[in-house]
């Protein structure tokens, strides 16, 4: 069994999904087979990603259920507040299961951060990255693109903390 691993991303104050994650949910969707995979959503709340009254997952799931998928096809959510923490979590849910075997879903922009997080966090064989690709702005994208250098560099010079 593989896990699908669906990170986070802001939503709305209100709840509402933005574009980035409805991307990484209808990958998710895409890929998703039921005789093969197990799904753990993350977010929990953040001032920069979910303000919202419930964790940024609980609507993730929701999108996903909406969509044809059920309760059993979940494992738990890692209610985590950055990609550290998604990492972090969600090898506390994979070992709890015994579960090696992942595919992480993130943007195509936050790919190289996110293996080098969950490389070092999970340290499993079996690790897939699937990076989307969202039909964003190039000022958007370019402002995505340069956060993520900054965290990398940090990342790089400082270590990793968890």
């Amino acid at each position: 069994m593989k896990v699908l691993i669906v990170l986070g991303s802001p939503n709305s104050e209100l709840g509402n999904l933005g574009q980035i994650a409805l991307d990484r949910l209808d990958y998710c969707l895409d890929i998703f087979d039921p005789k093969d995979n197990y799904i753990i959503c993350t977010g929990g709340f953040g001032a920069h990603f979910n303000t919202a009254l419930y964790p940024h997952a609980d609507y993730a799931m929701n999108y996903l259920t909406e969509n044809g998928l059920s309760a059993e096809n979940f494992l738990e959510a890692a209610l985590s507040a950055n990609t550290v923490e998604d990492a972090v979590l969600a090898k506390k849910i994979l070992i709890k299961h015994h579960f090696d075997t992942v595919v992480v879903i993130t943007s195509d922009y936050h790919v190289e951060r996110v293996k080098l997080i969950f490389d070092e966090i999970l340290g499993f064989d079996n690790v897939e990255y699937a990076g989307v690709v969202h039909a964003i702005s190039d000022t958007e994208k370019e402002r995505l693109v340069i956060h993520e250098k900054k965290a990398i560099n940090g990342i790089l010079s400082k270590g990793l903390y968890y």
